[in-house]
């Protein structure tokens, strides 16, 4: 029976030292090759003035995109590549990181996979081109709060609240051409739209394809802002 033990091709190998890995765990090393990987990934994109936004749209998330969007503004005077897939973004740091692109001194251009909703509808409305996967879901509701507030100052929260809220429609409005009533009607309402309805909206400017145009974007110009150090 100890023969045939021995000849088990799953039992694990030992470990050097005498302990032994249990069965089904990872190799040794296996996290940090795939760190490594995921770096190697992000470094290659913004070689390409690519940056990624996907996943929930917390304050780490906005410190990264928002550090990686201002190193390419820095480095370069070409358009900017923002690639969205973001289902949760709660309406603070979204409003930062639409401050971030509107000081950004080159054209950031939106493309949109997956899922936008909340608050990363905001982030992509600013950009100055906007296109979609034709499978990409947008979903106008309401943005969640990160915020939490102590009994005695509820009204002062909920004061803040309302205008961000207000300020979060206006920029939203004034992009897409709508009223901000109308904006934050469709967010307390709730509207979830196709790439295609995205487009008569506003929110989009096309749904790519196969067959989509290419267009070139004028550069920065004379634009005053951005984070480039000044000469």
């Amino acid at each position: 029976m100890g023969d045939r033990e021995q000849n088990w091709p799953w039992l694990p190998a030992p470990v050097p030292g005498g302990a032994e890995e249990p069965p089904g765990s990872a190799p040794a090393g296996y996290g940090r090759e795939r760190e490594s990987l995921s770096e190697a990934l992000t470094r290659r994109l913004l070689e390409q003035r690519v940056v990624l936004l996907r996943g929930p749209l917390e304050d780490m998330t906005v410190t990264q995109v928002s550090a990686e969007l201002m190193t390419l503004d820095a480095e370069g005077d070409e358009p900017v590549t923002l690639r969205v897939d973001c289902r949760e973004a709660p309406l603070s740091p979204a409003l930062t990181l639409m401050d971030v692109i509107e000081l950004m001194g080159v054209p950031v251009r939106a493309l949109c996979l997956g899922q936008v909703a909340g608050g990363a509808i905001g982030v992509v409305a600013l950009c100055s081109h906007r296109a979609a996967m034709p499978s990409t879901r947008f979903s106008l509701c309401e943005p969640a709060t990160q915020m939490e507030a102590h009994v005695r100052n509820v009204a002062q929260w909920a004061e803040l609240r309302a205008a961000e809220r207000r300020r979060f429609c206006e920029r939203v409005g004034a992009a897409v051409g709508k009223p901000a009533d109308v904006v934050g009607e469709d967010l307390t309402g709730g509207l979830f739209l196709s790439a295609a309805e995205a487009v008569e909206y506003g929110l989009v400017d096309e749904v790519t394809g196969r067959d989509a145009p290419i267009r070139r974007l004028p550069g920065p110009g004379s634009a005053p802002m951005g984070f480039r150090p000044l000469r």
